[in-house]
C-alpha cells in the first residue's frame, strides 16, 4: 500500500477522533496568541528528528515542521529541550504547548495526550556490528539470552524489548548518543531504535562497522502530542498539518532529512 495513502487514512481517523474528545476547550490557544509565541517540547538528541548543530542551535525534521507551524500561526517559536521521558509530563503541566520528539502515536500515550499526524511512518530496528543480527527478519531471531541491548528510556523501543525481546539483557539510556557509545565500545550487542535513527547513525559513523535490518520489524506512526482538552488548539494544528501535507512540504522535508544526508556536515 502506498505510504501517502496510509498517512491520509490515518489523518482522517485522527480528525474524526478529534471531534469526539470530551470536555470543553481550554485557553491554551488564547495564551499562545496573546504571548505571540508557541512553546514546543523536544528532546533535542534524536537525529534526524531533532539534534544540536555545531552552531549550538537545534536542527532537524521536526524542528523544520515546528518552524512551519509557528510561521503559519504568525507567532514566534520557542523550543524547550526536555529529556524524552519527561515530555508528556511537561505537556500535562503546561510547560510546553505541544510535543514533537519522534514520538510514536500509541493507545497508551493517547490516554495522556491528543495526537496530530502522523508526519512519518517508522518502525523498530536494531543497530549492531553483527552481520548475523543484521539479517534478522523478526523479533524471535533477536530474542536471545546472550544478547545485551540498549535503548532509550521511556520510549516505545523500551516497550518493544520488554514485550518481545524478554530473553535479552536490556540497558536503558537517556539519549541515543549514549547507546551508540556503548555499542562502539563493544559493551552491548545492539541498540534498539526507530529504523530512521539506525540508518542515520550508520551514515554518521561510516567507519564504525555498524549495520541495521533490511526493513523495520514494526510499523509505527509518529506525530505531535497536544493537550487532550483543548479542542480549538488541536483543530487548528490539525488544519495546518493537513495544509502542509497537501502542499507537499512534508514530502520535501522528509526527502532532505531522511534521504539527502548533506546536512550531516552541520553536526558534530
Amino acid at each position: 500500500m502506498n505510504i501517502k495513502y496510509v498517512i491520509r487514512f490515518l489523518v482522517i481517523v485522527i480528525v474524526i477522533a478529534t471531534f469526539s474528545l470530551p470536555g470543553q476547550a481550554q485557553n491554551r490557544l488564547n495564551k499562545i496568541l496573546e504571548r505571540g509565541e508557541i512553546i514546543i517540547g523536544m528532546s533535542g538528541n534524536q537525529p534526524p528528528f531533532s539534534m544540536k548543530a555545531k552552531s549550538g542551535e537545534l536542527i532537524g525534521y521536526e524542528v523544520d515542521i515546528a518552524k512551519l507551524l509557528a510561521e503559519s500561526m504568525n507567532v514566534k517559536l520557542k523550543i524547550e529541550q526536555i529529556p524524552f521521558p519527561d515530555l508528556l509530563s511537561a505537556l500535562k503541566e503546561g510547560k510546553v504547548d505541544l510535543v514533537m520528539s519522534g514520538m510514536t502515536m500509541t493507545p497508551k500515550r493517547n490516554l495522556e495526550a491528543a495526537f496530530v499526524g502522523p508526519y512519518i511512518l517508522s518502525g523498530k530496528s536494531i543497530l549492531t556490528k553483527s552481520s548475523i543480527l543484521a539479517k534478522a527478519s523478526d523479533s524471535e531471531e533477536i530474542n536471545q539470552a546472550n544478547l545485551k541491548l540498549a535503548t532509550l528510556k521511556g520510549s516505545t523501543s523500551e516497550d518493544f524489548v520488554n514485550n518481545f525481546l524478554t530473553n535479552t539483557d536490556l540497558s536503558l539510556v537517556d539519549n541515543y548518543d549514549e547507546a551508540v557509545k556503548l555499542l562502539s565500545d563493544d559493551k552491548i550487542d545492539a541498540v534498539v531504535a526507530d529504523y530512521p535513527i539506525c540508518i542515520l547513525t550508520m551514515a554518521r559513523y561510516p567507519e564504525a562497522g555498524f549495520a541495521t535490518l533490511n526493513q523495520p520489524i514494526t510499523l509505527e506512526p509518529i506525530g505531535m502530542a497536544l493537550p487532550p482538552d483543548d479542542v480549538l488548539l488541536l483543530n487548528m494544528v490539525q488544519n495546518y498539518f493537513n495544509a502542509m501535507l497537501l502542499a507537499g512540504l512534508l514530502e520535501g522535508l522528509e526527502s532532505y532529512w531522511f534521504e539527502d544526508g548533506s546536512w550531516l556536515i552541520q553536526i558534530e
